[in-house]
């Protein structure tokens, strides 16, 4: 007959009821209950994604758009001095045949000051999604600004450093400063109240027979549903003869996009989203088959893997959306 006091064999090395020593013992999940883990755990891991999808819109953006005025800024005070040099009328009170604004319009072309929503940016030739991520772009084939006839400004209103958000509370009488490679400054000022008007409306964008211009931006505020316009007037001198900039697109394919996005950015944006899905059941598999301990900085190293790829899938998702969103 065994003792009462008599000692229990531990259990045999590696058996299945085996404990590490200070670890309580947790039986091994069935496939239901992971398969219900892994699913909560992507359900996480995408709302994780979209969160920084966000964040990259209201001030990832803002970053490179930051970075491309201050190299818009050197270029333009350049071309300033150096049509200064050139000219000495420039930015006098002249006819307005002393602009010596090249045609051809590489980097900024002009300087847009609004005191009301504390505007203070340079403007670039173009309203593609690459021009507007740098800043406020002139319509091609539109007049320039400070020349007659309508002259047409996109902007973003809540990326790439959201130059229009606050367009919506401009009002009759406000002054837009714009100033030029010749370092004149045209004044215009609000002609009528915001209106909104359909992403499809191209008829803002209609020249006019006296100098205007028309600024326009998505409406309301992260959507694109509509358009919101506002309308100013030249005011204060004649405005410079039309010359129109050379080697860009007609009217109708600057506006074709005005209410959609780019949708070449599919497939990149596609390629880098499998991508980072591919990375990330790497990164779940190597983290399954690390000890407790290493798990930590196996995530860590993941994530910073995963998120080279899912920069440029943000990259190309925003060129998916309407061009000044």
């Amino acid at each position: 007959m065994a003792s009462p006091t008599a000692e229990v064999a531990p259990a045999a090395e590696g058996s299945k009821g085996s404990v590490e020593p200070g670890r309580a013992y947790r039986p091994p999940l069935g496939p239901v209950r992971r398969g219900i883990r892994e699913l909560g755990l992507a359900l996480i891991t995408i709302g994780v994604i979209i969160l920084l999808f966000v964040g990259y819109q209201l001030w990832g953006t803002g970053f490179a758009e930051r970075h491309s005025q201050a190299t818009l800024k050197r270029g333009f005070e350049a071309a300033v001095v150096a049509s200064s040099g050139d000219n000495p009328t420039v930015g006098t009170a002249g006819t307005g045949n002393q602009s010596s604004q090249s045609p051809a319009l590489s980097g900024a072309i002009d300087h847009m000051v609004i005191p009301r929503i504390k505007l203070d940016k340079y403007v670039v030739q173009g309203v593609a999604e690459q021009d507007l991520q740098q800043g406020p772009g002139h319509y091609p084939q539109t007049p320039l600004p400070g020349q007659d006839g309508n002259a047409a400004i996109a902007g973003h209103r809540t990326t790439y450093g959201a130059p229009f958000f606050d367009l919506n509370e401009l009002s009759v009488g406000d002054p837009i400063y714009l100033t030029d490679t010749a370092g004149m400054t045209f004044t215009y000022k609000v002609s009528e109240p915001p209106k909104v008007v359909s992403p499809s409306d191209t008829a803002v964008l209609d020249n006019t027979p006296f100098p205007e211009l028309t600024l326009t931006t998505c409406n309301p505020r992260f959507s694109a549903t509509s358009r919101l316009v506002v309308v100013a007037r030249l005011t204060g001198r004649p405005p410079l003869p039309v010359t129109h900039p050379a080697n860009v697109a007609p009217v109708a394919a600057a506006v074709d996009n005005l209410g959609s996005g780019n949708r070449a950015a599919w497939p990149p944006a596609i390629a880098y989203g499998a991508l980072v899905a591919l990375l990330w059941v790497g990164v779940r598999i190597l983290i399954n088959r690390k000890r407790r301990w290493a798990r930590l900085a196996a995530y860590v190293a993941g994530i910073g893997v995963c998120l080279v790829p899912l920069w440029f899938c943000f990259e190309n998702v925003v060129r998916l959306l309407p061009q000044n969103i």
